[in-house]
C-alpha cells in the first residue's frame, strides 16, 4: 500500500520496522553478487530478484524497504559500459522495484532510496575506514547527481547510510539540499566512534538543525554499539534515532566469507526504543526471519478480547 502519511508522521506515533540485509537475502535466493556493483548489478541483470527479496521482507513485517542503490553510481555503471542515461534508468528502477512491492501490500510501506558512501563505490572496504583523501566539495560533487536521480524516481525518503566520517556526512547533507525529500543519516561506527575515529556526538550534531533530516543514527555496526549510539544521537539532535546493525559477524576478505556467530537479538530492540530509536531493522546478515521476530517484538499489545494475529 502506498503510504498516506509521511514517514516522519508515522515515527511520531511509534516505532517503524525497517527491512534487513538485501544482499544476504539475494544470496539466499541464489544470486551471484561477486561483481563490483554488488546487489546493484541486478538492477540491470535480474530486477525480479530484487522484487522477490523486498517481498520477503514485507511478508516478515518490514514497513520500510531500502532500495538496491547502495553501491550504484554513474562511475560504477560506466565501468560496466553503461552510459549515463541508462544509469539514471537503473537508479530509478531501484525505487520502482521497492515501490511495486509496497503497492502490493495491505499495509503502508515506505520506500527509502539508499545512498551509500563513496567508499562503497570503490568496492574495497573503504566505507569501513573513511578518509578517502577527497575534500567535502569533491564528495558533494560525487553524491549530488545520484541523489538527484534517485529523488526524481519518487521515493518517500533518502537513506544516507553507512557513513564512515563527518566529512562525508557534511557532503551528503549538502548534496541532498533542495531535493525535496526527507532523509535519515546513519553512521557506521566502531568502539563508540565513527569509523574515521571522530567523536560520535559531534558527528550526530551535524544533522541537528538540518530541516530535511527526520532521523539520525547508525547502521551496519555491531549490535552492541547500538544502545549508546542511539542515546548520543537523540541527545545531540533531539530527533528520532534510526538503528539497523548488522549481525555482528566479521567479514574475512581473504577467504571472502563471513566468520563468527550472529549477535543480533531482536529482543534487545526494546532497549533501543527506550533510548530513542524509532526506525529499527537490520543490515548485513540480518534476514527475514530476524525481521519477523523484530516486528513481533515491537508490535503494540493487543487490546483485551482482540483475536490473535500473525504478527504482521
Amino acid at each position: 500500500m502506498r503510504p498516506t502519511r509521511t514517514l516522519a508522521t508515522a515515527l511520531a506515533g511509534g516505532p517503524v520496522v525497517l527491512d534487513g540485509g538485501l544482499s544476504n537475502q539475494l544470496a539466499a535466493q541464489g544470486c551471484d553478487l561477486s561483481g563490483d556493483l554488488w546487489s546493484a548489478g541486478l538492477l540491470a541483470d535480474d530486477p525480479g530478484q530484487l522484487v522477490a527479496a523486498h517481498t520477503a521482507y514485507v511478508r516478515a513485517g518490514a514497513r520500510v524497504l531500502i532500495t538496491a542503490s547502495y553501491q550504484a553510481s554513474f562511475e560504477g555503471f560506466a565501468r560496466r559500459g553503461i552510459g549515463r542515461t541508462r544509469a539514471c534508468e537503473l537508479l530509478a528502477r531501484s525505487v520502482e522495484c521497492a515501490r511495486l512491492v509496497g503497492d502490493r501490500s495491505d499495509e503502508e510501506v515506505w520506500v527509502a532510496a539508499s545512498v551509500g558512501p563513496y567508499g562503497a563505490v570503490l568496492a574495497d572496504g573503504s566505507e569501513y575506514r573513511g578518509r578517502y583523501g577527497l575534500s567535502v566539495g569533491e564528495l558533494e560533487r560525487f553524491h549530488r547527481p545520484r541523489i538527484e536521480a534517485l529523488a526524481d524516481a519518487g521515493p518517500d525518503v533518502l537513506a544516507l547510510e553507512t557513513v564512515p566520517d563527518m566529512d562525508e556526512a557534511r557532503a551528503l547533507l549538502r548534496a541532498a539540499e533542495g531535493c525535496g525529500l526527507p532523509l535519515w543519516l546513519s553512521y557506521n561506527v566502531a568502539d563508540g566512534r565513527t569509523r574515521a575515529g571522530q567523536q560520535l556526538s559531534m558527528a550526530m550534531e551535524l544533522a541537528a538543525n538540518h530541516p530535511q533530516v527526520i532521523a539520525v543514527g547508525v547502521n551496519c555496526c555491531h549490535p552492541d554499539e547500538v544502545g549508546e549510539a542511539v542515546a548520543r544521537a537523540v541527545a545531540a539532535t533531539g530527533k528520532p534515532a534510526v538503528a539497523y546493525p548488522n549481525s555482528g559477524e566479521g567479514w574475512d576478505g581473504r577467504r571472502r566469507a563471513w566468520c563468527g556467530s550472529s549477535a543480533y537479538d531482536p529482543g534487545v530492540a526494546g532497549e533501543w526504543l527506550a533510548a530513542g530509536a524509532r526506525l529499527v531493522g537490520g543490515c548485513c546478515r540480518v534476514g527475514p526471519d530476524a525481521i519477523a521476530e523484530l516486528a513481533e517484538a515491537l508490535a503494540p499489545p493487543l487490546p483485551p478480547g482482540a483475536p490473535p494475529t500473525d504478527g504482521r
